[in-house]
């Protein structure tokens, strides 16, 4: 009968370890963790964009004609910029008298300008102050071209144009 006695408290013990070693694989093991830093790093390089619109004066019949048209100017924050206007596509076109071409060779002359009272000619360089310029602030920025053709050229009938280019310095 010994052996009767002991064996429940085998089974007890054999029953105790198989527990205690299913309990130690169910419990997780504790989690090691590092850290570390990450530079992120960029440069700004200025930058500028420029839109030009059309200036269409409409019909010309010898009396003075005034129109005007916005170009855009979009520069990063704190950029300072210079928008020049070149003479335009006539050889002998200058700032203060640009001339459109027309039929036969004709030319119909007119005039660019940075104020709405027409005194301040918009030129191709501003070492005279013919240029108009600012600071960028990250958003457009519309500059007002203003134009005029003289009155009294008697000129060929028919159409006439010109192209200017606009140039934006930062």
């Amino acid at each position: 009968m010994k052996s009767l006695k002991y064996a429940p408290t085998m089974m007890t013990g054999i029953g105790a370890i198989g527990a205690l070693v299913l309990a130690m694989q169910a419990t997780p093991a504790l989690a090691v963790t590092a850290t570390a830093s990450l530079g992120i790093t960029a440069t700004v390089q200025a930058t500028c964009a420029l839109t030009g619109g059309t200036l269409a004066f409409g019909t010309y019949s010898a009396a003075q004609l005034d129109a005007s048209t916005t170009i855009s100017v979009q520069c990063t924050n704190t950029t300072p910029w210079v928008v020049t206007l070149d003479p335009g596509l006539a050889p002998s076109a200058t700032d203060t008298t640009r001339k459109m071409a027309g039929p036969s060779g004709a030319v119909l002359g007119y005039q660019l300008y940075k104020d709405t009272s027409r005194s301040a000619h918009w030129g191709a360089d501003n070492t005279d102050g013919d240029a108009s310029s600012g600071t960028g602030n990250g958003n457009a920025q519309s500059l007002t071209v203003y134009g005029r053709v003289p009155a009294a050229q008697y000129v060929t009938p028919g159409s006439y144009s010109d192209t200017i280019t606009a140039t934006v310095t930062y």
